[in-house]
């Protein structure tokens, strides 16, 4: 009896695998996160190094390494360099100096100076142990951080910061050795309702024609395939009933290829539809709007991207989607540049359809320079920098000059907008004009029983994004739901149920209908709106979204279909180019603080289609010329603390 439970306990025990996920640090109050996988091993290490270095955590010591310009490498160099790493890098800090090694290429002469001895590095007043690594030029280590053991084991580092905002529903690291998949994060930071998300060291990389976004930290809307991990699509139930992806999108895959860091997927409002916060997001709480009092609604559905580019200083891009307004409405509420671009500029292979003829992919981000690099990256060869700018100018519904509106918010928005035009008329040297379209379409329409815009599209775009995701998402997901779930429906937010409920109540024609109507309007916008007449790219159109306040703890009404037309409308039928520019701010009386707060202003501008890189152009020249600024993350656009984060610590 006893040798048969024996043989049964080391059956058992045979049967038990344990994995480490690797573990946390906390290096000077700094929270780290340490992978499971060594990234190298030095070679013929000299454990002596480490002597009177201390055990550290787990045996580990924290090391910097530094790469050798030359063989006459001197500590005055050394000192130089190390110097400048805590102003590029957030994951270096002085501990690391604990011991430097520097690098050489092991064909190099020998250098001509002591190590494995002490030295006292200047710039941060570190007493520091100096040894030398050599490695071959084809795997050489790279700079920056490391945790290292006394077998000679290296370990990249990646910090963790607290995701204060919401934004993420997945943070990742990636497979060592694999950047193209993913595994969920195992670490996570003190503090209430903040999962960690980690980031490595910049130092790490450097940019090149091959690479040119290396080392972007880069954050995925959780509509987008990640091999390794699964897709949410902002539902619950969906996230449970399908295995992880095997195969990220394309969109997601060129980044890598370019290098970007993905280190998360974010959160997206329930399949991509408009959701209002609190009211609308059930499944997911809605991430937080940083700026202005803190409890102003993010907007949707990129709502993750959004809110995690303007809290986030350690986040550098966002990718998002925008089918009726998804990129442009987080950027305008968290002053953000981006884009939707001109329709079908790169395959949406690997991301949930809202309506395939209407959605796109593009990018929130804080600095125009990466956001016009990943451009390039994502769209290829569908996408033109000319080397001149618009010949003319137009805009829509802009404020007149001397008109002074009776809301001091809305009054100061249209100053920091009127005086962005008259910046840009003088850099392009030409005079703007009024353009009213929805005038010239009841004058040039192509029916003349053809209603006005309001009327002709006003359920062109319900009846589009209903249908389409009626057919290619819902119905799918609800069968493979009730076919492990005993004939069950999954749980469903509001928003997507009452849109779906009226994509069913249409015949199947209608959204015929609305295929015409967008496309009627999209070819009347190319014959009759001058934007290309001379050079294909040849003009620009500027509108406004305006301010408002949408406080997060307002009630509102109970969803309806999103009917109705309006100027954000004009990229989404005529599919070209829409872009967010970030100017200023605008102050108002907030009823969450009591107290006077400023929220983002920004500008629209629009261009014919494939004439993307004239509008990317013109912001970077914007930017050179101080017209146009990065912005900050934080409070407002200039930066401050986020009101919620005082007192939060990381």
């Amino acid at each position: 009896m006893i040798s048969a439970v024996l043989c049964l306990l080391c059956a058992y025990a045979h049967a038990v695998e344990l994995t480490s996920t690797g573990s946390t640090a906390a290096l000077d109050g700094v929270p780290y996160y340490i992978p499971s996988t060594p990234y190298a091993t030095i070679p013929n290490f000299q454990s002596q190094i480490l002597a009177g270095k201390g055990s550290g955590y787990g045996g580990i010591v924290p090391v910097t390494v530094v790469k050798a310009a030359s063989a006459t490498f001197t500590l005055a160099q050394l000192d130089q360099t190390v110097a400048t790493y805590g102003e590029e890098d957030d994951v270096w800090q002085e501990s690391f100096l604990s011991v430097v090694f520097i690098q050489y290429d092991s064909s190099a002469p020998k250098p001509n100076y002591i190590f494995n001895s002490t030295a006292i590095i200047a710039s941060s007043n570190q007493t520091s142990t100096i040894s030398v690594l050599y490695s071959s030029a084809s795997t050489p280590i790279p700079p920056g951080p490391y945790f290292l053991t006394s077998e000679g084991t290296l370990y990249q580092p990646y910090r963790l910061y607290a995701d204060i905002s919401g934004a993420f529903t997945q943070p990742l690291i990636p497979f060592v050795g694999n950047p193209s998949e993913f595994s969920a994060l195992p670490a996570t930071v003190p503090g209430i309702d903040s999962p960690g998300v980690a980031v490595p060291s910049r130092l790490y990389y450097s940019k090149t024609a091959e690479k040119p976004l290396a080392g972007v930290r880069t954050g995925i809307k959780d509509i987008y395939d990640i091999a390794g991990v699964k897709t949410s699509d902002g539902n619950r139930a969906f996230y449970g009933l399908y295995p992880p992806r095997t195969v990220n999108a394309v969109s997601v895959q060129r980044l890598i290829d370019a290098g970007a860091v993905i280190v998360g997927k974010m959160k997206t409002s329930q399949f991509a539809n408009g959701e209002t916060a609190t009211d609308d997001w059930v499944d997911f709480h809605a991430p937080f709007n940083p700026r202005g009092d803190g409890y102003q609604d993010p907007s949707s559905s990129s709502s993750g991207p959004g809110a995690g580019a303007g809290s986030y200083p350690w986040l550098d891009l966002t990718l998002g989607s925008d089918t009726g307004g998804s990129i442009r409405g987080p950027s305008q509420v968290q002053g953000l540049f981006g884009n939707r671009p001109s329709h079908g500029l790169v395959p949406l292979t690997g991301v949930m359809p809202l309506a395939p003829e209407l959605d796109t992919a593009g990018f929130l981000c804080r600095d125009p320079t990466i956001w016009a690099a990943a451009a390039k990256v994502l769209y290829e060869t569908n996408i033109t920098f000319p080397s001149g700018h618009a010949k003319k100018l137009q805009t829509i519904g802009f404020p007149n000059q001397g008109e002074v509106a009776s809301d001091p918010f809305v009054a100061e928005s249209n100053a920091v907008i009127l005086n962005f035009l008259s910046q840009l008329e003088d850099f392009l040297s030409i005079k703007a004009t009024a353009l009213n379209y929805t005038a010239l379409w009841d004058q040039t329409k192509p029916d003349p029983d053809f209603p006005n815009l309001d009327i002709f599209l006003n359920k062109t775009y319900p009846t589009l994004i209903s249908k389409e995701e009626t057919k290619n998402v819902r119905n799918p997901f609800y069968a493979d739901y009730a076919a492990v779930h005993d004939g069950r429906k999954p749980a469903v937010d509001p928003v997507p149920l009452v849109r779906w409920a009226f994509g069913d109540s249409l015949p199947a024609s209608e959204l015929d209908v609305a295929i015409n109507n967008k496309t009627i309007f999209m070819d009347w916008w190319d014959s009759h709106i001058a934007i290309n007449e001379t050079d294909f790219c040849d003009g620009i159109i500027l509108y406004t979204a305006g301010v408002r306040t949408v406080y997060r703890n307002a009630y509102i009404p109970s969803p309806k279909p999103p009917f109705g037309y309006d100027d954000s409308k004009i990229s989404v039928f005529a599919e070209i180019p829409d872009f967010v520019v970030p100017l200023g701010s605008a102050a108002y009386n907030s009823t969450i603080t009591n107290h006077t707060e400023v929220l983002p202003v920004s500008v629209d501008i629009l261009a014919a289609k494939g004439c993307d890189g004239l509008i990317f152009q013109l912001v970077e020249d914007l930017l050179a010329a101080g017209i146009v600024n990065v912005t900050e993350a934080g409070q407002t656009i200039t930066g401050g603390e986020i009101l919620l984060r005082r007192g939060w610590g990381t």
